[in-house]
């Protein structure tokens, strides 16, 4: 039985008792009990648990170091005492040398009938698992991937546009922060809470991500179908869309002309409709590029790409459509569009992304090839249902809140089964957190997806679904799982092949700064929020006034203020490091496909 089927049948054991133990009323009595919070405080402590992990080997990597100019301060200091030696000495040296150089092994020292014995020190490890050894060692190499420039400039002018649009999005979020602890920082209309939180939320999804996305997959539909992208003119046209979308969208925000209430729908259709021609040309090109593929097999990394660009046309269709936006029919299309949007584009493209760029970076194949098709086709089944569990509690029926629930808990399916997946392609090759950053920032965005995504799984559960929506939990869990997640695998994969096209990579210190700042700025951030918003929860449930509620909130928004700060200057310092890697090219040496260490179909 492979690890596949395993997995799927261990599922379906513990689905029963997650999605039944449900009931129809809710005490908060011993809340701290409930399956949700116990569930969501263990995996807080895993976070933890990998940030010590990844601390400590960069720790130990620095101890090393010191260690290392120790050795070579004492080599230094025998050079100059040999300097210092008479002639009859260094005779005598020369001649213990000679008789050492003529030294030849018997053939007997670590086989034959006789126990093994290393009186030479010959040995430097010892691995039962000759195929996978427990250190994996990786080489930083000046050669380049051969590729063609167009294609480089089509990877970089993408990458870049959602730089900016980073660092753009992150800095009206950072200044919408800090509207919690002073909202009367100004008083204009257009810089009004309400019309600045969409232009964050709608800048970093369709401007950052998106672009960062498509950017990287045109490397992957490439190099994965051994074939030339279909039209160079038309993924042009694409980048101008998705920016024209980005920069329209915020003027008429910021203008006070919306979609209304919907969340991440909040730009107008003729908007939003400059979007979807993006996505649907993307598509078709992405696909005639795979159809025109040198290779019998489609990569796993295009079904989810592919998945992923038609899912969200037919939602940006479906969402902006006005046949069912009155009454709770919008209820229930907001929860199907604004939980799609998530799961079916941002999480399933992402998730094609890693399984290229992952095996990639470590020069392995990915670990099974059969995990990768059963979480495509149980994140298929599973994400598209459950939507409704935003509106536990509500008018609507209560058998459709109940599938909401039971899919959400579906989605330990395949949850477990892309994060074994990652993990054991990722085992063997643990020496490369303390000699890049980059393995670093795929392990953080693989423990984020399955903290995040199970987290999210918990709190559809009613009890939980009390306590915390509508509070500011709801907005650590979207950085738990936006930027946990997404973005952080966004940046693995920018730093996996960007040096690779353009021949310059970016000083390791300020790739540790922003991955430092990033991670802890993110954990004080939805920690904070984390908290402020259960406590939140629990006063109204008590049936305290709600201005009770927003002045326990004020230190925890202090947090979230600090957290966010040391979020946004990171991405400064990505922006720099882009800048490094894009700038002053130098010629890099182009690497033959087969010595590139492609990953395996």
């Amino acid at each position: 039985m492979d690890y596949s089927r395993q997995i799927f049948i261990l599922s379906l054991f513990f689905l029963p008792f997650t999605a039944v133990a449900q009931t129809t009323t809710v005490n908060s009595e011993n809340w701290i009990t409930s399956p949700g919070i116990i569930g969501t405080l263990v995996l807080v402590f895993i976070v933890i648990f990998i940030a010590v992990l990844i601390f400590m080997s960069r720790l130990n990597s620095y101890v090393k170091l010191l260690k290392h100019r120790q050795i070579e301060k004492k080599n230094l200091a025998f050079n100059e005492e040999l300097l210092a030696l008479q002639e009859e000495d260094i005779d005598i040296i020369l001649q213990q040398r000679k008789s050492g150089l003529k030294y030849r092994l018997k053939g007997t020292e670590l086989g034959s009938d006789q126990g093994a014995v290393d009186e030479k020190g010959l040995i430097g490890r010892v691995t039962h698992e000759p195929e996978n050894p427990l250190f994996d060692e990786k080489k930083k190499t000046p050669l380049g991937i051969e590729t063609p420039d167009e294609l480089k400039k089509i990877v970089t002018y993408y990458l870049g546009a959602s730089v900016f649009w980073l660092v753009f999005g992150t800095l009206v979020g950072q200044y919408v922060g800090m509207k919690f602890l002073w909202p009367e920082m100004d008083h204009f209309s257009w810089l009004s809470f309400g019309r600045l939180r969409p232009v964050h939320t709608n800048a970093v999804f369709w401007g950052w991500a998106s672009l960062a996305m498509i950017g990287l997959g045109y490397f992957v539909i490439a190099r994965t179908s051994n074939a030339k992208v279909y039209s160079y003119g038309s993924a042009w046209w694409t980048w101008r869309l998705i920016n024209l979308t980005v920069f329209l969208g915020t003027l008429s925000l910021m203008s006070g002309i919306n979609n209304g209430g919907g969340e991440y729908r909040e730009y107008t259709w003729p908007v939003m409709l400059i979007f979807a021609i993006g996505l649907i040309i993307t598509f078709w090109n992405f696909y005639k590029t795979i159809a025109s593929r040198k290779i019998a097999d489609i990569y796993v990394s295009n079904w989810y790409m592919l998945a992923a660009l038609i899912w969200t046309t037919v939602l940006a269709i479906i969402g902006y459509m006005p046949f069912f936006s009155d009454g709770l029919g919008e209820t229930v299309i907001q929860g199907y569009y604004m939980h799609q949007g998530v799961g079916m584009w941002f999480m399933t493209f992402t998730l094609g992304l890693i399984y290229y760029y992952l095996p990639s970076s470590l020069n392995k194949p990915i670990y099974s090839y059969s995990l990768g098709v059963l979480a495509f086709w149980t994140q298929m089944l599973f994400y598209t249902m459950i939507g409704t569990h935003h509106f536990v509690f509500s008018p609507l029926p209560w058998w459709l809140q109940t599938t909401a629930i039971v899919f959400s808990a579906g989605m330990f399916i395949p949850v477990v089964a892309g994060t074994t997946n990652f993990l054991m392609t990722m085992r063997g090759s643990w020496s490369h957190i303390s000699k890049s950053y980059v393995l670093p920032f795929f392990l953080v965005g693989v423990i984020f997806y399955f903290v995040g995504s199970t987290q999210g799984s918990v709190q559809a559960f009613r009890f939980t679904n009390y306590v915390w929506h509508f509070t500011d939990f709801n907005v650590a869990h979207s950085h738990m799982t936006m930027y946990g997640i997404i973005t952080f695998i966004l940046w693995a994969c920018i730093y996996t092949i960007l040096p690779k096209l353009t021949g310059k990579e970016p000083p390791q210190v300020l790739v540790g700064a922003h991955f430092w700042m990033a991670f802890i700025g993110l954990f004080a951030y939805m920690v904070s929020l984390m908290v402020g918003g259960t406590y939140k929860g629990l006063s109204w449930i008590e049936g305290n006034a709600f201005l009770n509620s927003v002045i326990l909130m004020k230190p925890y928004w202090l947090w979230r203020a600090i957290g966010g700060s040391l979020m946004f200057t990171s991405h400064l310092v990505f922006a720099y490091n882009f800048y490094i890697m894009v700038n002053k090219r130098k010629s890099v040496e182009p690497m033959r496909v087969s010595q590139v260490g492609q990953v395996n179909n």
